[in-house]
């Protein structure tokens, strides 16, 4: 898979990761730590390079937790997320990351609905994680793709939308502008998959050493 372009001249990467009530913590976390501690790398990277990162260097990624609401986020087993942005002043993300855990409420929420499937079209890159592929598929954002999901939930996602090719036993599936990966620690794999396409892979091979995990870079 080719490099995506950059978002645009000088500008910094936006990334937007969607909290709800009941969703899987490490979901949202594992692609938060991945894609903040790719932007220490980076910065860190330049200073040993003796050069400024440029304005559009995944240094300068920004990184937002958005909400329904800014008030707290109760995630599935009982801990507390406190978003960074409302759906309603979020800017449009160039990245989009949709994770799972118990996806009722987003589905049954409208305005979540129309707000991820109007970030998915103005972003480069739209993923999920574990039972965020639900989300997306209610939201009008997949509809005939090869996808997938954690191994758990993989029936229910082809008897539900049975128009989706959904792969069991991948890590993630990459479609290009739309990413799909399977449960939980598949989602960090997925994430540092994406480093290495919004940035470059020794950014990626540098961020999971910081992290200290052994990074699963082949989706099968």
């Amino acid at each position: 898979m080719s490099p995506v372009p950059p978002p645009g001249a000088q500008r910094p990467l936006q990334i937007a990761i969607l909290a709800f009530d009941e969703v899987e913590a490490l979901d949202l976390a594992g692609p938060y730590e991945v894609f903040t501690t790719a932007a220490r790398m980076a910065a860190r990277m330049a200073s040993e390079a003796g050069q400024p990162p440029p304005a559009d260097s995944p240094a300068h990624w920004q990184v937002l937790c958005v909400g329904a609401s800014r008030q707290p986020v109760r995630a599935r087993a009982g801990m507390t997320l406190l978003p960074s942005h409302e759906l309603a002043q979020c800017p449009h993300p160039d990245l989009l990351v949709v994770p799972g855990g118990v996806v009722d409420a987003a589905l049954r929420s409208p305005a979540t609905l129309a707000w991820v499937r109007s970030a998915a079209e103005h972003a480069q890159v739209t993923a999920s994680v574990c039972t965020g592929a639900f989300i997306l598929a209610a939201a009008g954002v997949l509809h005939d793709q090869t996808v997938t999901t954690h191994w758990e939930d993989v029936a229910d996602l082809r008897r539900q939308y049975p128009a989706l090719t959904v792969q069991e036993g991948v890590r993630w599936v990459d479609q290009g502008r739309l990413v799909t990966s399977a449960g939980i620690s598949a989602g960090i794999d997925m994430s540092l998959h994406l480093v290495a396409r919004l940035g470059s892979l020794a950014l990626a091979e540098r961020t999971a050493r910081q992290m200290d995990y052994r990074w699963l870079r082949h989706p099968a």
